[in-house]
């Protein structure tokens, strides 16, 4: 089953920007559509973006026009460019994958602050 590893999140000011990226590791055969989640506290965890094998993306409502999701297949690396950040935005942002249409994997989560 494959790894991932977020990176990128931080601390930023409303208005900022942040890029956060996930690398797959270990056996990456099939993976199929990649997103990113996030959870905020006290809040169930929301599906924030989603790049299929072939590039085709989709968002949530609140992120359209701000967030632009991406992936370089040759690296298995998926990225979440964050712009106009606002405080709402602030949560654990989670990579997601499954293979094969069957196993489900999850990122440790990297943190995401924007400070008003």
């Amino acid at each position: 089953q494959v790894q991932l590893g977020e990176s990128g999140g931080g601390l930023v000011q409303a208005g900022g920007s942040l890029r956060l990226s996930c690398a797959a590791s270990g056996n990456t055969f099939n993976i199929g559509a990649m997103d990113w989640y996030r959870q905020a506290p006290g809040k169930q965890r929301e599906l924030v973006a989603t790049v299929t094998v072939v590039g085709t993306t989709k968002y949530a409502d609140s992120v359209k026009g701000r967030f632009t999701i991406s992936r370089d297949n040759a690296k298995n690396t998926v990225y979440l460019q964050m712009n106009s950040l606002r405080p709402e935005d602030t949560a654990v942002y989670y990579c997601h994958t499954i293979q094969a249409g069957i196993w489900h994997s999850w990122g440790q989560g990297t943190q995401v602050t924007v400070s008003s």
